[in-house]
């Protein structure tokens, strides 16, 4: 493992675990409305949810988020 994958893999961990969850369901396309009835959670708690994993990615887009978080395991 180099040093780069090392700092890649960090900011994976660095998400907590719903933060994982609810970034693993954005990545199967589901709006935050549909996370939020699945988690039975606010929608507002799921925007929370998703600011975070936007700032600990340094992403700014779900796009963006879906690609890196695709990735992790490629």
């Amino acid at each position: 493992m180099r040093v780069d994958d090392a700092a890649f893999e960090s900011v994976f961990t660095s998400l907590s675990k719903r933060e994982a969850e609810v970034m693993d369901l954005i990545a199967t396309g589901q709006s935050n409305g549909q996370i939020a009835r699945r988690l039975f959670l606010s929608e507002k708690t799921v925007k929370n949810h998703v600011n975070r994993i936007y700032a600990k990615l340094g992403v700014d887009s779900r796009v963006t988020a879906i690609g890196l978080w695709l990735s992790r395991n490629g």
